[in-house]
């Protein structure tokens, strides 16, 4: 039988997923061999002519299958990297996604503006990724992080412990802001952060398989125009911040003007941003509440 070198799994595995539509077929076949071999992405390129085991073969080989169904890479190895930190993922939640980035580097850049301990609030957190890069990046920051699934929050406490962060993180299970009502210690926030369900009925239909087919339709889709949970938000997010502080979303590619006006109708925040990504689209929306 010919034996199998990590160069030609390689080359066998990109072909493959190239063949089937993958997006990235490159990247993925190298995440799906580091994972099935145990080694990083660097150390797959030293090792060019390991021969790989029979057992790790059939484990790929199973991995790679599912792959060419359009099974998301990050379930089948079961980590993620967001914000240059290692997070572990499972399809309870959403994978965090390159864009979602912005939000954070734009939260922490806030965060550095203010003096002292900046208390922080993430809504809908899911694998907690956003929750744990700013604490990561920030020290003098405390999150508070709500998740309405059970399922997302255990993966999000396995992130927390990962990155050393127990300390400085809360969990709370419940619907947006329901779960701090009973939190005495923190009343008000310098900054809540939320990548929330913003896909509408319509773009919902359209999703590519490797979405819809895999990832939790809960922490999609958002009614009819996508708006469903900003609207909650929005009705609440003034009692839970202070003076100053900021709301920060992520947004749908045109939601910008829609969630702008809803903002305005609340009269709670004196200066509305929208932020576009590298791809021209809407992105985030930072809201400044008024001062006084």
């Amino acid at each position: 039988m010919a034996s199998w070198t990590i160069q030609k799994l390689l080359d066998w595995t990109t072909e493959y997923l190239t063949s089937k539509g993958v997006d990235a077929p490159r990247l993925s076949a190298e995440l799906l061999l580091c994972h099935t071999v145990e080694l990083t992405r660097i150390e797959l390129y030293t090792q060019f002519d390991r021969q790989v085991a029979k057992r790790q073969l059939d484990q790929l080989h199973d991995l790679v299958k599912r792959a060419g169904l359009h099974e998301p890479v990050a379930y089948l190895t079961g980590r993620t990297e967001f914000y240059s930190l290692e997070l572990e993922i499972t399809s309870d939640c959403l994978i965090p996604r390159p864009e979602t980035e912005l939000l954070v580097q734009r939260a922490i850049e806030f965060l550095r503006t203010r003096a002292g301990v900046q208390f922080v609030c993430d809504l809908c957190t899911g694998s907690g990724c956003i929750a744990v890069a700013i604490a990561k990046n920030h020290p003098d920051s405390r999150v508070i992080a709500t998740d309405i699934s059970a399922g997302a929050l255990d993966v999000a406490a396995q992130n927390v412990e990962k990155h050393q962060l127990k300390e400085r993180i809360e969990l709370l299970q419940g619907d947006l802001f329901e779960p701090l009502v009973r939190q005495l210690d923190v009343d008000q926030f310098d900054l809540i952060a939320c990548n929330p369900p913003y896909v509408s009925a319509a773009e919902y239909e359209r999703l590519d398989n490797n979405v819809k087919d895999y990832e939790p339709k809960s922490a999609l889709y958002a009614g009819t125009d996508g708006l469903d949970v900003y609207r909650r938000i929005m009705e609440k997010a003034d009692q839970f911040l202070k003076p100053g502080a900021a709301l920060m979303l992520e947004i749908g590619y045109a939601q910008g003007p829609a969630v702008r006006e809803l903002l305005e109708e609340t009269g709670a925040f004196a200066k509305i941003k929208i932020e576009k990504d590298l791809h021209d689209n809407d992105r985030i929306t930072i809201a400044t509440k008024v001062s006084h």
